[in-house]
């Protein structure tokens, strides 16, 4: 009886196991936002302050530290940000991005627009040497 019911236990945590990681590699699609002036040194969910130059967003469930990549689908540049806070609370919209992220990805006058959401597998490391050498070779 006792292994009948660990064995029970052990194939639930599993298939629990299994679901969380499909549903981390799902495209999410929706509307994406970004953070205003006045959020600059607030802090964020997870503890952190705000800083609009940071590649960060918020996302209603996925957690802290995640990094996703973002792909405007009008323009179908894509962005890589690091989930630090919770949001975003408006109808619609699936993710907030920090106002650099916002900016290299689209038009900030455009203030809404229509974006992917996958979670990413590259660690921080190879994206900040990336980064890095984009702002050399303009």
């Amino acid at each position: 009886m006792m292994f009948r019911l660990s064995m029970i236990i052990c194939f639930t945590l599993l298939q629990f196991n299994l679901h969380a990681q499909k549903t981390n590699t799902a495209v999410q699609i929706g509307k994406a936002s970004f953070y205003a002036d006045r959020f600059e040194g607030k802090r964020t969910a997870c503890g952190e302050r705000y800083h609009h130059k940071n590649y960060t967003a918020a996302h209603r469930s996925l957690p802290f530290g995640t990094l996703v990549k973002v792909v405007n689908l009008d323009n179908k540049k894509a962005v890589i940000v690091r989930i630090n806070d919770r949001g975003p609370y408006a109808k619609g919209r699936i993710i907030d991005l920090s106002k650099s992220a916002a900016k290299e990805i689209g038009n900030l006058n455009q203030g809404v627009f229509l974006v992917s959401v996958r979670v990413c597998k590259k660690d921080r490391k190879s994206i900040r040497k990336k980064r890095r050498k984009k702002e050399r070779h303009p």
